[in-house]
């Protein structure tokens, strides 16, 4: 039987949280009750070939949290399973409609998505409001003189940065309009009163409780102060490992922007680097499958399987790779300066697709972010904005003296170091470093003259 009362829904995607949420904030201050929905999105869970994923761990989870909260407002959640374009026509049913309210979200399947189900709405006659949440700066806001996008980060986190200036905070709050928080809590009672709605469990939707652990959404002020002086360590807890609480949406970009401005620029930096990616995808969503730089996808890559294997065990002979992909293997994580030496070595030492590498990855990382990943691995091959020069190949065995001189990164990921048990290297360094150097110089030679 179909709810005569006329509510407005609230799409939680990426934005998993009740707190200085835009989206939410404008459906609560619609004028009509509020009621929220998640869908679980077969058309991403059905590629997804782990059934313990951590992921959808984190987000049943989170979702779960989410639905108790509600319940405690004297409101619910609606949770589904399926593909949007099936599921929203029967939500259309059960309830009278007025609008959807959602945040924006830049990769191509969501865009293409949205697309698809603003127009369902409209067609019955159903409103569909998106806002701006993950990010501080989206697509269009920071653009160079001309009107043209940046694809060279230094000059556009001079322009983000500029930007903030332009408008200060309202409403009695400090600081920038841009990062200032929306006040939810000031309308938790639009929300639209209901009994609990039953949730699928997590083998309802397919899948299983992870055996991983999964990381707290707390980061203590002293590790972000330190941040600038400890990041590049891996064996040490010198990076927020907040990423996968930023890709979800459970935290607030907009807060942590804040907290870094005042306590580490080299902190705020990292976020202003996730706003580039996400416009550089924005703009050019060509680089989901090619190279940014096009005379790039002219390399002939030598894609040896044996060679990848040994480098997604971690049994390359390098022991700085093989700690990187043994601690992204065992526990869904990797510190950033592994990442760019596991990349560089995949790419420039084996030669091996960065398409390749930047799959594996989005596959293990629990804080795999589509934008934030390609433009990683764009960087590490040269094919990217802003990329490593094709000439830059980065000796794991120096990174090991600069970044890990005691071995506690690698006395913890590869024991077995310095004893028979441990592979010898899979490529020779020098002749490796050569080898790309002579592959890349023949892709990017000027075509001749005709």
């Amino acid at each position: 039987m179909r709810n005569q009362e006329k509510i407005n829904l609230f799409w939680f995607r990426r934005d998993l949280r009740l707190h200085d949420n835009a989206g939410l904030y404008h459906a609560l201050r619609s004028g009509k009750p509020v009621l929220c929905v998640f869908i679980f999105d077969t058309s991403i869970l059905d590629k997804l070939e782990d059934r313990s994923d951590a992921r959808v761990s984190f987000i049943h989870q989170t979702i779960s949290g989410l639905r108790e909260q509600l319940h405690q407002l004297g409101s619910a959640l609606i949770v589904r399973q399926g593909d949007p374009q099936v599921v929203w026509p029967e939500l259309l049913a059960a309830y009278a409609v007025g609008a959807v309210y959602t945040n924006r979200d830049y990769e191509t399947y969501a865009i293409q998505r949205d697309h698809q189900v603003s127009q369902l709405l409209a067609a019955r006659g159903a409103g569909f409001h998106t806002f701006k949440d993950h990010v501080i700066f989206e697509g269009n806001e920071v653009l160079k003189d001309d009107g043209l996008p940046y694809t060279v980060f230094t000059p556009y986190s001079r322009k983000w940065r500029a930007r903030l200036l332009t408008r200060p905070a309202t409403g009695g709050q400090s600081g920038s309009f841009f990062l200032q928080s929306y006040p939810n809590e000031r309308y938790f009672d639009r929300f639209y009163t209901t009994a609990p709605l039953p949730m699928p469990s997590l083998a309802d939707i397919g899948f299983e409780p992870t055996s991983l652990s999964l990381p707290p959404a707390t980061v203590s002020r002293s590790l972000i102060k330190a941040y600038d002086k400890q990041r590049d360590f891996p064996s040490i807890q010198g990076t927020s490992r907040l990423g996968i609480h930023f890709r979800f949406g459970a935290i607030s970009i907009r807060e942590k922007a804040r907290h870094a401005q005042a306590l580490n620029d080299t902190y705020l930096n990292e976020l202003i680097w996730r706003d580039f990616y996400a416009q550089i995808l924005y703009h050019f969503p060509r680089v989901e499958t090619r190279a940014f730089n096009p005379r790039y996808d002219l390399i002939e890559w030598r894609n040896n399987e044996a060679e990848f294997e040994a480098w997604c065990a971690g049994r390359t002979g390098y022991p700085m790779v093989d700690a990187g992909m043994r601690e992204l293997n065992a526990t869904g994580f990797m510190h950033n300066r592994a990442r760019m030496i596991t990349a560089s070595f995949l790419t420039k030492h084996l030669l091996i697709d960065w398409r390749w590498g930047e799959a594996y990855f989005a596959a293990k990382l629990l804080d795999f972010d589509l934008a934030s990943n390609n433009g990683g691995w764009q960087w590490a091959a040269g094919s990217g904005t802003d990329a490593a020069p094709y000439f830059r190949v980065f000796n794991p065995i120096a990174q090991q003296e600069k970044f890990d001189k005691d071995f506690a990164y690698i006395r913890r990921w590869a024991p077995e170091y310095g004893t028979a048990r441990y592979p010898e290297p899979i490529v020779d360094h020098k002749m490796a470093r050569e080898r790309c150097l002579a592959a890349y110089k023949e892709a990017l030679a000027p075509a001749p003259e005709k």
